[in-house]
C-alpha cells in the first residue's frame, strides 16, 4: 500500500441549499480556488471537514429523527451531532448565511463561533435533511466521509442574496437554476448527487433511504442507508 493509499479518511458535511424549489428551483454553489489540494477550480456545494469542537457546541434542535437515525447506520452514533454542527459552521463560514434561530449562548463560544453567536443566533438542526454520503476514493489526496444535507432556503435565517460575511475559500457563491447546473465544472460525485437532489426538488419529506457510495480499499459499492430505531 503507498503513503497515499493511507490518507486519513475524515467526517465531512456538505449542505445543498435549495431555493424557490416549488417554482424555479436554484441551489447554491461556489468555486474552490485554482491551488486548492481538493478538487481545484471545481463548483462545489459549501461544506468541509468536522472539527474536533464541533461535538461540544449545543444545537438549538436535532436533525430530524429519520435523518439522524439513517446517519447512523455504518458510522459511528456518536459522530451525528458532530456532523450536523459541522454542517451548520460550513454554511456560515463559506456562504456568511445562518442556519439558526435568534438566541443568546448559554456559554461563550468557541473562536471559530464567534462572528455565528455575533448575528444574535444559536445554530439548529432540524432543517438538515440528510439526503446523501459518499466516501471519497483511494488514492486522491484527501479524503472524506461527506454526509450531504438538503436544506430549504426558506429555513435560512439571514438575506440569501448577502455572502458578506463569507470567507474566501469560495469564489463566485452564486444562486444556479438546477437545470443549468450540469453545465458547470463540478466533481462526479458533486453530479451523483444533483440527480437525487432534481429527483426530490419538491419533495419537502426526508427520502426513505439515503444513497451512499461506500469506496473502501477493498471495493467500491453502493449502498442505501435505511436507519436504525433511534432510543428513546
Amino acid at each position: 500500500m503507498t503513503a497515499i493509499d493511507k490518507t486519513q479518511i475524515r467526517n465531512a458535511a456538505t449542505v445543498i441549499v435549495l431555493r424557490d424549489r416549488m417554482t424555479a428551483p436554484r441551489i447554491l454553489m461556489g468555486q474552490r480556488g485554482a491551488k486548492a489540494v481538493f478538487m481545484p477550480n471545481k463548483f462545489v456545494f459549501p461544506g468541509g471537514a468536522v472539527d474536533a469542537g464541533d461535538a461540544d457546541i449545543p444545537l438549538a434542535s436535532p436533525v430530524p429523527a429519520p435523518c439522524a437515525a439513517r446517519l447512523t447506520e455504518d458510522a459511528d452514533p456518536t459522530l451525528a451531532h458532530a456532523i450536523a454542527v459541522a454542517a451548520v459552521r460550513e454554511l456560515w463560514e463559506e456562504t456568511g448565511l445562518i442556519l439558526g434561530t435568534p438566541g443568546t449562548w448559554d456559554s461563550p463560544p468557541p473562536p471559530d463561533w464567534e462572528t455565528f453567536a455575533a448575528t444574535g443566533h444559536v445554530p439548529h438542526a432540524a432543517p438538515l435533511q440528510f439526503h446523501f454520503r459518499a466516501l471519497t476514493p483511494p488514492g486522491r489526496p484527501r479524503r472524506f466521509d461527506a454526509r450531504f444535507f438538503l436544506v430549504d432556503a426558506d429555513d435560512i435565517a439571514s438575506d440569501l442574496d448577502d455572502f458578506d460575511a463569507a470567507c474566501d475559500e469560495l469564489s463566485h457563491l452564486q444562486w444556479i437554476p438546477l437545470t443549468e447546473a450540469r453545465a458547470f465544472d463540478m466533481p462526479f460525485i458533486t453530479e451523483v448527487v444533483l440527480a437525487e437532489v432534481e429527483a426530490r426538488a419538491t419533495d419537502r419529506t426526508p427520502p426513505e433511504s439515503v444513497p451512499f457510495f461506500k469506496n473502501n480499499d477493498e471495493e467500491s459499492l453502493f449502498l442505501r442507508l435505511r436507519g436504525h430505531p433511534m432510543p428513546d
